[in-house]
């Protein structure tokens, strides 16, 4: 049996978000509104999310029309778990030539290795520029990666998904991006269960399908085209079967062509793709949630085998479903978490 640690040695992740000039109030947001709720078995909160900027506290710009006080200096980067750097749209030299400036050098110089970085948007601009993203992959704004991989030609640019987790660094793309992202690492951290519930008392989807692909501007369709999405619930309602990809197109009188056109269109990848998902995220679940054997687990997630669903979970997770039970079969309670399928009654 795993024991808790005491209260006297019980200590919460610290999460320390970059507040710089010309920041995004939205995107500043976004790591107190996830990080702030999930709590342990014992109800003690698992993080603590300070803000800081790389001046001595006060006010810092935003995009609006207001400033918002920033309490910690840049010695608060030096007692982080994680670092968040949101996007601004006064990143000057940062942003024109890749180079940072000396008071935000001396700022991230404060940053201990071994430190886990994340970026939201063109916060990625600021990793790279201090170096941390060479030779890595990473990803920005759909609309800002042309122009993020000609200044940085090291580092190898997805301009097609939400984020990149690389281990020690995670990047985002634009704006909403950031919760998919904070989510994620929350999933990562603590599991499926405490992630949805985040979720459903943010009000935002667990997870989204596919990647930024589906955001970028396109000519609007014909509003009499039907969507895919009548197929999608009905999958969704029967992972454990079978399920070919013209029973899907029957479900919305397509031929298999045109609905896998569709399907990419409107979701970001290909019905295999995002099945796959599903049946990864229903394994994730149960494996946390219950005592079915893996076996089980595999057939009611749709995999069939034990052998297919660890060859899943090994290629998106990294991990034996044995080994993710383990790591997260005890954290399932933290947080209060709410089942798939079920309604969360606070979203405030």
């Amino acid at each position: 049996m795993t024991r808790e640690p005491s209260d006297s040695a019980f200590r919460p992740h610290r999460v320390v978000v970059l507040a710089l000039d010309g920041l995004l109030p939205f995107e500043l947001g976004i790591p107190h509104r996830i990080f702030g709720h999930p709590k342990d078995a014992r109800r003690r909160p698992l993080y603590e999310v300070v803000t800081c900027s790389i001046r001595p506290p006060g006010p810092v710009e935003t995009d609006a029309d207001f400033a918002v006080h920033v309490p910690h200096g840049p010695e608060a980067l030096a007692t982080a778990d994680t670092v968040i750097v949101p996007a601004s749209y006064e990143l000057g030299p940062v942003y024109e030539e890749g180079v940072l400036t000396g008071e935000l050098a001396a700022a991230l110089a404060r940053i201990r290795p071994g430190t886990r970085l994340a970026s939201i948007c063109t916060g990625v601009y600021v990793l790279a520029a201090a170096g941390y993203l060479d030779g890595r992959p990473a990803t920005t704004h759909w609309a800002d990666a042309a122009r993020f991989q000609r200044l940085f030609p090291k580092i190898k640019v997805d301009a097609d998904v939400l984020f990149i987790d690389d281990g020690d660094v995670l990047t985002s793309a634009g704006v909403a991006a950031g919760i998919d992202l904070c989510l994620h690492i929350l999933r990562r951290d603590h599991g499926t269960a405490v992630a949805n519930y985040v979720a459903r008392r943010t009000v935002v989807p667990p997870h989204r399908d596919g990647g930024q692909a589906q955001y970028i501007h396109r000519p609007v369709p014909d509003p009499q085209q039907a969507s895919t999405t009548t197929a999608r619930a009905w999958a969704l309602g029967r992972l454990h079967e079978p399920i070919q990809l013209r029973d899907m197109a029957e479900q919305e009188s397509m031929s298999v062509r045109t609905f896998t056109r569709r399907f990419r269109e409107e979701v970001g990848i290909s019905p295999g793709q995002w099945l796959t998902q599903q049946r990864v995220e229903r394994a994730r679940y149960l494996l946390e949630s219950t005592e079915l054997s893996v076996d089980q687990v595999a057939r009611d997630a749709g995999f069939g085998t034990a052998q297919s669903m660890r060859q899943h979970l090994q290629a998106a997770l990294g991990v034996t479903p044995t080994a993710y039970r383990r790591t997260f079969r005890a954290r399932g309670s933290a947080g209060g978490g709410v089942a798939p399928g079920a309604t969360a009654t606070s979203s405030h």
